[in-house]
């Protein structure tokens, strides 16, 4: 996605570059190897020579982000991303709600997200390298670390979002239209502060809130201006609004509408 958030291949954060031209140079030495089959040379070099001369549109393979002969631990999985410009990504991991209640639902505050990564390679290892294993996991113990890593997956895909909404911003392709000042939990809807946007039913919106780690897509079900019911809501001056989302939501989310 970073061609289409980065019009130009020298806007893009330099470590990136680096990294991409440092893959684009393995993967040349590497192109013989099976697991690069499905890669021609012209495929490797065209994304890089168009990026550096700025004649067509470049493109990153993904193929040369993927260089890591480590386990992903928690400071090889934070290089791994890092290297594809989504920093702090942890601290986003151990503050996602999924993660939090992974933690704290079903090891009951027990470990660590850190901790339980490490089991799971742990285990992994031991079974990969290790000598003949004669005592194995339980099936609850198998579905713990099944919820621990669909946590993670979950925590980093709307950590992306996140990023993608925050660069689209940048180059005026998703604004910030306004923050949810009060929510009701059983009827899920609240009152938000909008400014200067058009609203309106089965419109799309993305709630935010980085220290929270917090970013999700919401489909408004209802808009109500002063207690009153309507389809659609144009608003110049901060206003006001009551919404009514087909998701949960909280208080001080940021919204977000892509352009």
């Amino acid at each position: 996605m970073l061609p289409e958030l980065f019009s130009s291949y020298n806007d893009l954060e330099e470590r990136i570059r680096i990294t991409h031209q440092f893959g684009v140079g393995r993967l040349l030495l590497d192109l013989n190897k099976n697991r690069y089959e499905h890669l021609t040379i012209e495929e490797v070099i065209n994304g890089l020579y168009f990026g550096v001369n700025n004649t067509n549109k470049y493109e990153l393979l993904p193929d040369a982000f993927l260089f890591h002969e480590q386990s992903l631990r928690r400071e090889i999985l934070e290089k791994l991303l890092a290297d594809a410009g989504i920093s702090n990504s942890w601290t986003w991991i151990a503050r996602h709600k999924s993660m939090k209640n992974f933690i704290e639902e079903i090891k009951g505050g027990q470990n660590t997200p850190e901790g339980e990564l490490n089991e799971l390679i742990g285990y992994r290892n031991d079974a990969a390298h290790g000598a003949l294993i004669d005592d194995f996991l339980g099936f609850n113990a198998l579905l713990e670390l099944c919820d621990f890593v669909e946590s993670i997956c979950q925590a980093l895909a709307d950590l992306i979002t996140y990023k993608v909404i925050k660069q689209k911003e940048i180059i005026g392709e998703a604004k910030k239209i306004g923050k949810i000042t009060e929510w009701f939990q059983k009827p899920q809807a609240g009152v938000a502060k909008i400014t200067d946007i058009s609203l309106s039913i089965n419109s799309n919106l993305f709630l935010v809130n980085e220290n929270i780690a917090y970013c999700q897509s919401a489909m408004i079900q209802s808009i109500k201006i002063e207690d009153e019911s309507v389809n659609e809501a144009k608003v110049t001056d901060e206003m006001e609004i009551g919404l009514k989302f087909d998701v949960d939501a909280k208080l001080g989310l940021d919204l977000y509408m892509l352009l």
